[in-house]
């Protein structure tokens, strides 16, 4: 297989996973992998179960289609926004219902859990704007400054990584964390606990060498 044949693969797979997960619904949600100058992207209201090899949908970083006869994904300029202005290698957004759900009551997710530190620190909520529109892509580059995912506004999340398993694995820890919040502020007479920034440095610090080591140790 050819590597952009590959990259589909993986990125028609990650859009499967991202309704068997629960994490969008029908023809919700995208998700976006980029290979070289090319941003492969999923197609516009195309049920992810129906696409196979010769559905490859690529465009410049610009924009311009040059693989396929699908149309993009109607918020593509989200994803190459998050392409233009960081190191991202794959987007993911989604339309999770718990982390939408906190997207229209707080401006960022409260720090229930220490794995904030892995998305950067708190996790902002972009303003509200139509979906698919530069608007909503500027108010979510300011959400991702120095994050690596953010709530948007009564929509859904989206997240970004060096691999497409990355960014999905943040989206999936990201919906956990408001699942987690909301339930906890849910108990009648009671205030979730909340992390302090020292402890979420704390804990980004000791994230940072977590997992197997590849130096031969």
């Amino acid at each position: 297989m050819t590597e952009l044949a590959q990259a589909w693969e993986e990125l028609v797979a990650t859009a499967r996973r991202t309704v068997s997960d629960g994490l969008v619904v029908g023809t919700s949600g995208n998700a976006s992998i980029r290979v070289g100058e090319a941003v492969l992207v999923t197609p516009s209201g195309v049920p992810y179960d129906r696409l196979g090899p010769r559905d490859l949908v690529a465009v410049d970083l610009d924009g311009t289609q040059h693989t396929g006869t699908l149309a993009p994904t109607s918020e593509l300029p989200m994803h190459l926004a998050v392409y233009r202005h960081t190191d991202a290698r794959a987007v993911v957004h989604t339309h999770a219902v718990h982390a939408t759900a906190v997207s229209t009551l707080v401006p960022e997710l409260p720090a229930v859990h220490y794995m904030t530190a892995a998305l950067g620190g708190l996790v902002r909520v972009a303003p509200y704007a139509t979906y698919g529109t530069d608007e909503l892509a500027e108010n979510m580059l300011a959400a991702l400054a120095g994050r690596t995912g953010c709530l948007l506004q009564n929509h859904g999340t989206i997240t970004y990584g060096p691999t497409l398993t990355a960014a999905y694995d943040r989206t999936a820890q990201l919906e956990w964390m408001c699942r987690l919040w909301l339930t906890a502020h849910s108990v009648p007479g009671r205030t979730p606990s909340l992390l302090t920034d020292e402890q979420l440095r704390e804990a980004g610090e000791r994230l940072s060498g977590y997992g197997q080591q590849t130096d031969g140790a």
